[in-house]
């Protein structure tokens, strides 16, 4: 174990975006450095890029993302309540992370959700309506 706080440690964030235009070889944009790339398994229409994101430059962009969803499923549930006896007792979203180290949510039709995304699965420890 090192002496290097968590939040100083690097991880490897490996972007593909579609190129218009390709090298030879079918592969354009590969950046040296990175032991994860396996040449034969890149597709040959994409653009890749690797870059370096320290762990505590992440957790806060996770961070901040996780207390804006906080805050808009509850605004939700306080609509939905005085309505119904509906309660919100589980969400599921997907999201990915960039190249920056930006947390993004993944909306209807994305096609990236099975190739890298994370899918943060929130439920509620004891719903209120518990008898």
């Amino acid at each position: 174990m090192t002496d290097k706080n968590w939040q100083d440690e690097e991880l490897w964030i490996i972007t593909a975006s579609t190129s218009e235009s390709t090298s030879k070889d079918g592969m354009k944009g590969v950046t040296g450095g990175n032991p994860y790339i396996n040449p034969s398994n890149i597709d040959t229409d994409k653009e890749i890029k690797d870059s370096r994101i320290k762990a505590g430059t992440l957790a806060v962009q996770m961070s901040q993302f996780v207390g804006v969803v906080n805050n808009l499923f509850s605004h939700v549930q306080k609509q939905v309540k005085p309505q119904s006896e509906l309660a919100l007792d589980e969400i599921t979203l997907t999201v990915e992370i960039t190249g920056e180290g930006e947390i993004k949510l993944l909306g209807t039709g994305v096609k990236a959700a099975g190739k890298g995304a994370i899918e943060l699965k929130f439920k509620r420890s004891s719903p209120e309506n518990q008898n």
